[in-house]
């Protein structure tokens, strides 16, 4: 019962906060940005129904460069607008109960023709990885790509989650050095082709992405629904 009554009046501080807020109404803002359409720092939400979901979203942008959440818009771009005040009251609590570490998001209401749109800004996180829960309720990293989120591997959440160095690097280990050879010779490679190659133990191969990522000489892209390693610069392979 003490949990039902705080939550209760969370909702209610929730409603509140937003009525008595400003309520923009540059409707030519809105529509500018629906003009970008979905893309890897903005997303359309017809509605929100389900925290645990939409904490997905906020994890994901958080884990890169930041995004935008534009609730009250269909995937076509439509303004539908919002329904009721519960839909921020959601976005809260995806923010602060299912999103590790807890997320903060700034929301911003604007009316557009009569309906409102709520604009949700969310910062790239600087102690990565944030997580949030799958299906399961398993906890897991998502991270924006284009307009998907999309879940990662663990060598990538080991790569989120290592500092990056700043040190100039005189000397590479021979297994770094193999490694940035084999892969400048394709556009990128997954982990199991460079294992495929026998040359390198996976522990091997695992330690030296993780340091080569960290000093920023490759990079994990998200191709054809597989996760793949490029050269991020070419010449620092030579």
């Amino acid at each position: 019962m003490h949990i039902n009554c705080i939550a209760s009046r969370r909702r209610t501080d929730a409603i509140m906060d937003v009525k008595n807020q400003k309520i923009f109404r540059n409707k030519k803002y809105i529509y500018e940005l629906i003009e970008e359409g979905e893309h890897e720092c903005q997303d359309f939400k017809f509605a929100i129904t389900d925290s645990r979901k939409i904490a997905r979203s906020i994890a994901a942008f958080a884990n890169n460069k930041g995004g935008r959440l534009l609730v009250g818009v269909k995937d076509n771009g439509t303004v539908a607008g919002i329904r009721n005040d519960e839909e921020i009251y959601m976005i809260e609590q995806a923010a602060e109960r299912y999103c590790k570490p807890v997320q903060s998001v700034e929301q911003t209401l604007y009316c557009v023709d009569g309906k409102y749109v709520l604009k949700v800004d969310i910062s790239s996180f600087d102690k990565k990885p944030v997580l949030a829960q799958d299906d399961n309720g398993k906890w897991q990293v998502y991270y924006r790509v284009a307009d998907e989120n999309v879940q990662v591997p663990d060598l990538f959440r080991r790569m989120l989650a290592a500092t990056p160095n700043d040190e100039v690097l005189v000397r590479f280990t021979d297994a770094q050095r193999w490694l940035l050879q084999f892969i400048s010779k394709k556009e990128a490679v997954t982990l199991d082709e460079i294992a495929l190659s026998g040359k390198l133990s996976r522990e091997t191969i695992e330690e030296s992405v993780v340091r080569l990522c960290k000093m920023e000489l490759l990079t994990f892209c998200y191709h054809s629904g597989e996760w793949k390693l490029k050269i991020v610069d070419s010449s620092m392979s030579q």
